[in-house]
This record gives C-alpha cells, sequence and structure tokens, in this order.
C-alpha cells in the first residue's frame, strides 16, 4: 500500500480508515494502540484520556463488554493531516446480552509519521434485535 502518511488524498485517506477499520476488527489492543501517538488524546463519549497505555486499557475493557463486536468505518472528508469518519458497529452487551448498534463520528489528526495523535468522538447506542443485524 502507498504511504500512509499526510499529506493525505482520497486514496490515502481511504486507505487509512480501512486500515483503522481492520485493526479494531481485530479486537486486538495491543495492536490497535500501535496506530497513535506515543501520547495520543483521545475524547470517547464522556471519556477523555492520553497515551498508549490508556488506549490499552480502554480497548481491553471496551471489548470485554461488547461481544461479537463489528465495525464499518466511512470515509467523511479530510485534509492534510485530518481525517474524519462515520461509523457503525453492532455488539452484544456481555451483561445483559442485549444487542446495540452504535452510530458515530470521529475526527483525527495525524503527526507527519501517519500516527494518530488526536482522536474525538461521538457516538449513540440504538438497542437491537439480533435479527435486526446488518454487520
Amino acid at each position: 500500500m502507498k504511504n500512509l502518511k499526510p499529506p493525505f488524498n482520497q486514496e490515502t485517506a481511504k486507505a487509512k480508515v480501512q486500515a483503522a477499520e481492520d485493526a479494531w476488527n481485530s479486537k486486538n489492543p495491543e495492536t490497535v494502540s500501535m496506530a497513535y501517538t506515543v501520547n495520543s488524546d483521545w475524547r470517547n463519549r464522556d471519556q477523555f484520556f492520553i497515551g498508549r497505555p490508556s488506549i490499552v486499557d480502554f480497548l481491553s475493557n471496551k471489548w470485554e463488554k461488547e461481544k461479537h463486536y463489528k465495525l464499518k468505518k466511512h470515509l467523511w472528508s479530510y485534509t492534510d493531516n485530518r481525517i474524519s469518519v462515520r461509523f457503525e458497529y453492532e455488539w452484544q452487551d456481555s451483561e445483559t446480552d442485549q444487542w446495540y448498534r452504535t452510530h458515530g463520528n470521529e475526527h483525527w489528526e495525524f503527526d507527519k509519521e501517519g500516527k494518530m495523535a488526536i482522536r474525538d468522538m461521538s457516538a449513540n447506542d440504538i438497542k437491537i434485535e439480533e435479527s435486526e443485524r446488518k454487520l
């Protein structure tokens, strides 16, 4: 694959989004964390944290709770070193077995090496029946 470092063009922005989708669907917190800078600054809904160890902790807890997690990301827009995506994912709550579809947006900013320095995410969870799953 071509260089996935800024400045982005249509092709590299789409490839960066697909690489992120693939990594998150691996559900491997350590692997996912390596796409971010050492001091990556995150907002995930109402949680704010900084750094790879916090990312690993967050994702470990997330995927312990969210069984059968499956994500789809869509490129929304990009500039030289920023990408915005729309996403949806489906998951089953490990405590209640309730299925959900989560819809949201992310705004990403990258350093010159292509590591994500800022991740800002907003999302909403919608209860669904297992028969309503799309992903």
